[in-house]
């Protein structure tokens, strides 16, 4: 009896010691320094850094053990939408803490996600990817709707603000922000039920691995707990992200860059668990696994962070600036046609890989150097 009571308890062999070790030092690390009130500045930042690099790969495994278990696409939505969920909490968090000075950052984080995931991390897949593969295959029926999507979303939020006329400035009135997140909403829960119930069979990998197939999928019990690690991971990736942005500004500032940079750094922050997952599906020759997390991704944060933030705004007591500059519109509209052309043909190398990063490095450079 007791020996049987006490099974389910016990931690999954399966689950190996390094990352069930990193998100409890995470979060030990987190609590620590917030209850010690220390100022995050000098060596206090480097501990911190390998404490979030040491999340993010543990997140990353325990991510991979839920996909395996529930299978795709169900495992690329599970990471995309807690890593939005939290992303979320820290954009409206540190606008709460920034006050007016602040109003910008939920459209610096969320315009850096989607450059992030459509350059530099379907960059980076394409070209590690095919280094190793040569050609990579895709479903076009699941790339193109989801991209859609994305550009639809981005336009309605990022785009149109600049245009309105109801208010002054790159901004929403109250009733045209409710109204855009809640079609934010509704294009997110649509593009949902196309991805795991009506067309699931579109976002299922092509080609892998040989072997790859025979892996055994991992029980009930050690997918549970992988679910229950895995949120502590990331909310210990954005909890310390949070505890380094005031060194990040500081050193923003030193620098003489533009404010919207730490925008871009956040980003670059929450999106590391993401990004390491997509990576090393490509190289596994998954690419549609990939696609799925870096789209989805964008689609994510954007479809929650909108009408979450649009929300909170009504007790904000300045306006919420969401429209984008004319630089940040050339290099979306420039993002939209090299995407639309890189994922309209179902095969991808190492070329396409690199027009993304150096459309990413120019992002990069413009946000240092506007």
């Amino acid at each position: 009896m007791n020996r049987n009571s006490a099974a389910p308890f016990r931690l999954p062999p399966a689950l190996p010691a390094w990352c069930l070790v990193s998100p409890v030092l995470a979060l030990l690390g987190l609590w620590g320094i917030s209850h010690l009130g220390q100022d995050v500045a000098g060596w206090w930042m480097l501990p911190l850094a390998l404490l979030l690099m040491a999340a993010v790969l543990s997140a990353v495994h325990h991510a991979e053990v839920v996909a395996h278990r529930v299978g795709e696409p169900f495992g690329s939505l599970v990471l995309a939408v807690a890593v939005t969920v939290i992303e979320v909490a820290l954009i409206v968090s540190l606008m709460l803490a920034g006050g007016e000075s602040s109003n910008a950052l939920a459209r610096d984080t969320v315009f850096s996600a989607l450059m992030i995931v459509c350059n530099g991390v379907v960059g980076l897949c394409l070209l590690l990817g095919g280094l190793r593969h040569k050609v990579l295959a895709f479903r076009v029926e699941a790339t193109s709707p989801t991209l859609a999507v994305l550009v639809a979303l981005a336009t309605l939020t990022l785009v149109l603000p600049s245009f309105t006329t109801s208010t002054p400035g790159p901004t929403f009135s109250t009733a045209q922000l409710m109204f855009a997140g809640l079609v934010s909403l509704v294009l997110y829960g649509a593009f949902v039920f196309v991805q795991t119930v009506r067309h699931r069979e579109y976002f299922l990998p092509i080609e892998t691995e040989e072997g790859e197939q025979a892996a055994e999928r991992p029980s009930a019990g050690v997918a549970a707990w992988s679910v229950v690690l895995l949120l502590a991971c990331l909310v210990g990736v954005v909890g310390l992200a949070k505890l380094l942005a005031p060194g990040i500004e500081a050193g923003v500032r030193a620098a003489g860059a533009p404010p919207s940079v730490v925008g871009v750094i956040v980003a670059l922050l929450v999106l590391l668990p993401e990004t390491v997952a997509a990576v090393r599906a490509a190289l596994r020759k998954r690419l549609q696994t990939s696609l799925n997390l870096a789209l989805g991704s964008g689609v994510a944060s954007i479809g929650l962070t909108i009408p979450a933030v649009a929300l909170l705004s009504l007790f904000f007591p300045y306006p919420l600036v969401l429209g984008l500059s004319n630089t940040s519109m050339v290099l979306f509209l420039l993002t939209v046609v090299v995407a639309t052309l890189t994922l309209g043909s179902g095969r991808a190398t190492v070329l396409q890989g690199a027009v993304h990063l150096v459309l990413f490095a120019v992002f990069c450079f413009l946000a240092v150097v506007p």
